[in-house]
C-alpha cells in the first residue's frame, strides 16, 4: 500500500514539475511604486461605515445586556421581599 501511494505521489510530482508553468495574467502593468497603491476615498468611506456600524452595534448590545441584568436583579429583590413577607405572615 505504501509503495503504491509513494509511486503515485512521485509520479504526480514529476508530472507537475516537468510541465512549463503558465504565466500569470497581467491586467495593465503598473510601473510605479506598489507601496503607494491605496484604496482611496471609497475604501476609506466603506471602512468608516463598517466601523461606525460596529460601534453602534456594540453600544446597543451593551445597553441590552445591562437592561437584562437590571431586570434580573429587580426580579430577585421582589422574590426576596415576597419570601420575607410570606415568612412574616405565616404563624409558626
Amino acid at each position: 500500500m505504501t509503495f503504491v501511494s509513494d509511486t503515485l505521489l512521485r509520479a504526480g510530482v514529476w508530472l507537475t514539475t516537468s510541465t512549463t508553468p503558465t504565466p500569470s495574467p497581467t491586467f495593465g502593468s503598473y510601473t510605479g511604486d506598489e507601496d503607494l497603491i491605496t484604496p482611496g476615498w471609497i475604501g476609506f468611506a466603506i471602512t468608516f461605515v463598517i466601523m461606525v456600524a460596529t460601534v453602534l452595534l456594540v453600544v446597543d448590545m451593551t445597553r441590552r445586556v445591562r437592561r437584562t441584568r437590571y431586570r434580573g436583579e429587580i426580579r430577585e429583590r421582589l422574590e426576596a421581599e415576597a419570601a420575607a413577607e410570606d415568612s412574616a405572615t405565616k404563624p409558626e
